[in-house]
């Protein structure tokens, strides 16, 4: 009997192409925006390529540049130019959602990040406590649910909670059901880590953690890295709270955790692709270490294969490239 030949299906692109089990397609990819109250000029984040903080106009400029190459599923963040600690005012990014759809209409499907880490004095995703070290889980559930209204009344297609807060998916479907917009997509950061590779968004939104406050960082309420059945448990509870979607963030140091989870709830899952995974992907790149667009496309790879529907990347205006490379 021959051998087993395994390298006979390996031998030239073409036969690659034929017998790939996993494949990314453009229509998969989400990318995040930042729009800034207050700015003259859009400014570069530090650390990633091709990503800024944008005004108010030049976003209609940037996502008519990412619609030319095929990109029309957006995340929006919105950054106020005034920081409180309670009764935020959310009409800023509400009249960027406004002028987004009235421009572009059904061109593209719009997301609308809901969290008030970029709105706090603190940098919090939430409202303290008197004593600054605790987030008051209630009081700051209201504010989430407001701000997701407000949102789905100025257009956006869905509203995404990111907090991690207990109970925000339950209020924010009854404070939609209620308003009439019912039909506004959930999408929950369900599991969300508190992770070391969120640092480029966090200058980009403004939301580092600031202040004198007792509380430092952010895990009393985002997932231990330690902890997968915690996830486990929050996107059960989100699933059945009434989200749409569900997502694991950060992306490739959780490869694990949505495998498991994507084989265990049977909804449409998204990946994020953080800040920081795509800070390193860019500097290697830059320092020739890597082939930037190649190892972009390998990393997309590893998160349809792990389950997820949906790529939530930085990158993704450079998709057409990436996946042709």
């Amino acid at each position: 009997m021959a051998p087993l030949s395994l390298r006979r299906l390996r031998l030239s692109p073409h036969i690659r192409d034929l017998t790939r089990e996993v494949r990314v397609h453009l229509e998969q990819f989400i990318q995040p925006l930042f729009v800034v109250d207050g700015i003259a000029n859009r400014e570069a984040v530090p650390g990633l390529d091709d990503v800024f903080r944008e005004t108010s106009d030049t976003l209609i400029s940037q996502i008519e540049h990412d619609l030319e190459n095929g990109i029309n599923k957006f995340l929006l963040f919105g950054v106020p130019a005034e920081k409180r600690q309670a009764g935020f005012d959310h009409a800023f990014t509400a009249a960027r959602i406004e002028a987004v759809k009235q421009r572009f209409g059904a061109d593209l499907w719009l997301g609308v990040d809901v969290c008030l880490c970029s709105h706090t004095t603190h940098g919090h995703c939430g409202i303290l406590n008197d004593a600054g070290d605790h987030v008051v889980n209630d009081a700051t559930v209201e504010e989430l649910a407001a701000a997701a209204r407000t949102f789905a009344e100025a257009g956006a297609d869905c509203v995404a909670p990111s907090d991690m807060m207990d109970g925000r998916i339950k209020a924010i479907r009854e404070a939609l059901r209620c308003s009439g917009h019912d039909d506004t997509l959930i999408m929950s950061y369900s599991a969300k880590f508190h992770s070391s590779f969120y640092g480029p968004f966090r200058l980009a939104a403004g939301s580092a953690p600031a202040g004198d406050t007792a509380l430092k960082d952010r895990a009393t309420y985002q997932i231990d890295p330690a902890r997968p059945g915690d996830a486990l448990l929050s996107s059960e509870r989100d699933d059945a709270e009434g989200a749409d979607i569900l997502m694991v963030k950060p992306g490739l140091p959780y490869l694990d955790v949505l495998a498991d989870l994507s084989t265990r709830i049977p909804k449409p899952w998204a990946v994020y692709q953080t800040s920081g995974e795509q800070a390193a992907i860019d500097l290697l790149a830059k320092h020739d270490l890597l082939r930037r667009d190649v190892a972009q496309r390998e990393t997309w790879i590893a998160f349809v294969r792990a389950g997820a529907s949906m790529i939530i990347s930085y990158a993704a205006r450079r998709a057409r490239s990436c996946l042709s490379s």
